[in-house]
């Protein structure tokens, strides 16, 4: 396992970077590879726990066994809980003591390392400016910026996505594609800032950006990067219907 021992970041910065990646690799798990990770928390098994790492990498593992392990553990026991509850609920409860363990992480290296009240402070602001694992999980954050601009967006699904399209003349029949705008859509620039600013991708969690390709699931209705879910421009001008993984992978559980 990537244990502390190996890599200590010291400053602000450094602690952020190792939490962002290690919340991309929690947010895979519970969303991209959520089919891998439902199978791998088999409740025969004893005591798992779900790491993710600075590398963007998640794993299922026994604990550490030192007592006190050098980092703080995730929470014991995630498989028991598998099959007493819905998967969804089971996936937000796991999101949810992801969430704590991301924090102990980051505020174990900041006490390790002196850091004051500021560094403190400045180092929680810059974890707060993305939102948590179980809002990516259950997607409260997307529920919320829909009901913040659901009095421009009535008419059905459809419209609703049409509003959000970038370049829609290229994807053609498949208009929830987001692509960039070409100079002509300039003058349309802040405006469509302000509606996408906050839109944050099913995937990674991370913001909308204007260069970047987006793809929308026609089930759940989350937002993905494109290249979060290996969905290309030239091929989603072809897709009737697009499934993320997470609904794709979905069926009924005993």
């Amino acid at each position: 396992m990537d244990g502390g021992a190996q890599y200590n970041p010291r400053t602000v910065e450094e602690v952020f970077r190792d939490f962002k990646g290690r919340r991309a690799g929690l947010i895979k798990a519970l969303t991209t590879d959520v089919e891998e990770f439902y199978n791998q928390c088999d409740p025969e098994k004893e005591n798992l726990c779900l790491y993710g790492y600075p590398s963007e990498q998640w794993e299922v593992n026994l604990p550490a066994e030192e007592v006190p392990p050098e980092l703080p553990e995730p929470v014991l026991g995630i498989n028991f809980a598998r099959d007493g509850m819905q998967e969804k609920d089971w996936l937000s409860l796991v999101a949810v003591h992801s969430d704590s363990w991301l924090l102990a992480i980051s505020f174990y290296f900041g006490a390790r390392f002196g850091f004051d009240r500021a560094d403190r402070k400045r180092l929680f602001n810059m974890i707060n400016e993305l939102p948590t694992i179980f809002e990516v999980v259950t997607g409260t954050a997307k529920k919320q910026l829909q009901e913040k601009s659901s009095g421009s967006n009535h008419g059905g699904n459809k419209s609703k996505s049409n509003s959000k399209v970038r370049g829609s003349e290229s994807v053609g029949k498949h208009s929830k594609a987001m692509q960039p705008r070409d100079e002509e859509e300039e003058l349309d620039e802040v405006d469509e800032e302000d509606e996408h600013g906050e839109t944050l991708c099913g995937a990674c969690g991370e913001h909308y950006g204007t260069d970047e390709f987006w793809i929308c699931c026609d089930i759940c209705e989350k937002w993905f990067h494109g290249k979060c879910v290996k969905i290309t421009p030239a091929r989603a001008e072809h897709i009737k219907q697009y499934k993320c993984p997470s609904c794709s992978n979905k069926r009924t559980r005993p």
